[in-house]
């Protein structure tokens, strides 16, 4: 068998490997330079939303607690109107409104419990009706 030149393989000394070029390289350096910053403020958003609902929610539960403690103890009219949460809660402070009601001799009782977030005050308010005092 005789070698025959044209029915050779050809050898290229070109590389066969898929690579990314430098063009597509930078295209996708650029776009994550401009993708990371808002995904990051998404983030950071949804933190605050997050931290933010779980502090209210918190709130609720305590003022539900207090508002129940001075109604069924009766207290409300002759203790301390404000104070906080400590030493579970210390960040959350309480306060009770009372207001006269016009319909049958009543009291409104409305305790407001104050929390902060990120540095800004936030409240909340949860009221009921009591008897009031003869």
């Amino acid at each position: 068998m005789k070698w025959c030149p044209s029915k050779a393989k050809s050898f290229s000394y070109r590389s066969t490997e898929k690579a990314f070029t430098f063009a597509e390289v930078l295209a996708a350096m650029v776009f994550m330079a401009i993708l990371i910053p808002v995904v990051m403020q998404g983030l950071s958003l949804a933190n605050l939303a997050s931290v933010f609902a779980e502090r209210k929610r918190m709130a609720a539960f305590l003022a539900h607690g207090k508002l129940n403690e001075i109604v069924s103890t009766e207290s409300w009219s002759f203790s301390s109107n404000r104070g906080d949460f400590s030493p579970e809660y210390a960040m959350y402070q309480w306060e009770l409104l009372q207001s006269g009601w016009e319909q049958d001799n009543m009291q409104e009782l409305t305790c407001v419990v104050t929390f902060q977030v990120q540095g800004k005050e936030h409240q909340i308010q949860l009221s009921t009706l009591v008897e009031a005092a003869p």
